[in-house]
């Protein structure tokens, strides 16, 4: 990681020198500073409700069902973590998050999937095989539904902006296959081999010690809340048949408030879309049901915690500790990642790139156009958006090249920002082969893009 983060500054520092852009380097450098430390500010929050949600879940022991449920690929995707470690369960809900779209569920779920996976970690500081498959699997960002890609899609006048849902898929399972193949086929290269002098075994680790490496406070540590009474104590009966009224009066209102929303838009589905009311109609139902998603999933959660006899409310508080001690933490690997790739945006670095690679690009069948977006969807995700809104702005949201963005964007994630993050969180400063696989997992990703839009689009 020294040596990426120092060549990218290095670079920055030559493309400002070659090009008079000296003091907008300056400027980029304070800016992505004060922008990397609002991002892990406002990461406490989301850190904080997340967790604190996934305290109510394990409490409930809906995470150990998970876990068993899809134990066989686990174990064979990770054999050096044991089936029953919290590390498993941790790691599927971030996998889930991800696959719903739910970016901000995701990476406080992703960053207590890497403290797990240290805890059993022999070598601190040093990334495990289990470590790597993780993230490379993050970076991969698999996901059924796009989100942000349709938002802006639709906000830009897109005849049809869920059009890239399929080719998304595609393109993401390519991204994601790769990723796997890649971590695992790398682990064994010499050259990623971990320092066999830094080996300590698991056995000989003190009790507690691998816990008190990730410098996460224990709860024995922390002002204990009295100890939980389920509501309606321990009448199971009861409990269940009183979750379920309430479930079924939380779906009506939800329902209600759905189809009220989509009726108030037929007059302008008349306007906008004569003689398609119907598709226009199903559209409107799809944005009440997407932003149905969060409020509905805390619900769900925490409903089912109660039906488990947990008291969410005394769970969700001793899971939301952990948020902000963590996201202050990250701080200075934030503000290190985001202050290069800054400067070497404001270097033209990128820009110059991009004209180098323009001739050997466009034979192979991608637009020069969607170039800036490849290059920068793995350094920086507000970079990405600002590049996919600018060019289906030029080149309209339904063009080839509008939609190779849109693709572009939701079958690959900012990996620089993931390795800071995850490996960040747990003190990892030798990534081994991680970044080789997240990248050449990206470059698949744009690939499969193109591939798939040129054959629908």
């Amino acid at each position: 990681m020294n040596a990426i983060w120092l060549t990218i500054v290095f670079a920055a520092f030559v493309a400002a020198a070659l090009t008079d852009r000296m003091e907008a380097i300056g400027q980029a450098a304070f800016d992505s500073a004060r922008t990397s430390v609002t991002l892990a500010i406002g990461l406490v929050g989301a850190m904080a409700l997340w967790l604190g949600l996934m305290r109510v879940l394990r409490d409930g022991g809906l995470l150990h069902q998970l876990a068993r449920a899809v134990k066989p690929v686990m174990v064979r995707l990770f054999p050096d973590v044991p089936s029953d470690h919290p590390a498993i369960s941790a790691m599927i809900m971030n996998l889930a998050a991800n696959v719903l779209g739910l970016g901000n569920a995701a990476t406080p779920l992703g960053i207590k999937a890497m403290q797990e996976l240290d805890s059993i970690n022999p070598r601190k500081g040093v990334a495990s095989d289990a470590m790597v498959l993780f993230l490379a699997i993050n970076t991969s960002s698999l996901t059924m539904v796009p989100v942000t890609a349709i938002a802006i899609r639709d906000s830009l006048g897109s005849a049809q902006p869920g059009a890239i849902i399929l080719p998304t898929i595609f393109a993401t399972t390519c991204t994601a296959t790769t990723a796997i193949i890649l971590a695992k086929w790398f682990s064994r290269w010499k050259l990623f081999a971990p320092p066999v002098a830094a080996a300590v075994p698991v056995d000989a680790v003190a009790p507690g010690a691998a816990a008190a490496a990730t410098a996460v406070p224990e709860e024995a540590a922390l002002p204990q809340l009295p100890p939980a009474r389920p509501i309606l104590g321990g009448r199971t009966t009861v409990r269940r048949a009183f979750t379920i009224a309430v479930g079924v009066a939380l779906l009506g209102a939800a329902l209600y408030w759905a189809v009220t929303a989509t009726l108030t838009s037929v007059d302008g589905c008349r306007l906008a879309q004569a003689g398609h009311v119907g598709s226009c109609l199903a559209g409107e139902l799809g944005k009440q049901i997407s932003v149905l998603v969060i409020p509905g999933l805390v619900v769900a959660m925490l409903l089912y915690g109660v039906s488990r006899g947990v008291t969410a409310y005394q769970s969700f508080v001793t899971g939301a500790k952990e948020g902000f001690e963590v996201a202050i933490r990250i701080i200075p690997y934030l503000v290190a990642i985001l202050v290069g790739v800054g400067m070497l945006r404001a270097s033209g670095a990128l820009d110059g790139l991009v004209a180098l690679l323009r001739p050997v690009v466009e034979p192979l069948g991608m637009p020069a156009e969607a170039l800036p977006m490849a290059l920068i969807r793995p350094l920086s995700g507000s970079g990405a958006l600002g590049v996919m809104t600018e060019t289906m702005k030029a080149h309209g949201p339904d063009s080839l090249i509008g939609h190779i963005v849109s693709v572009i964007n939701g079958s690959s994630e900012t990996t620089f920002y993931v390795l800071a993050v995850y490996f960040g969180a747990v003190r990892i400063t030798r990534i081994r082969h991680a970044l080789a696989a997240a990248l050449l997992a990206d470059a698949m990703g744009v690939v499969a893009s193109v591939f798939i839009c040129r054959m629908i689009f």
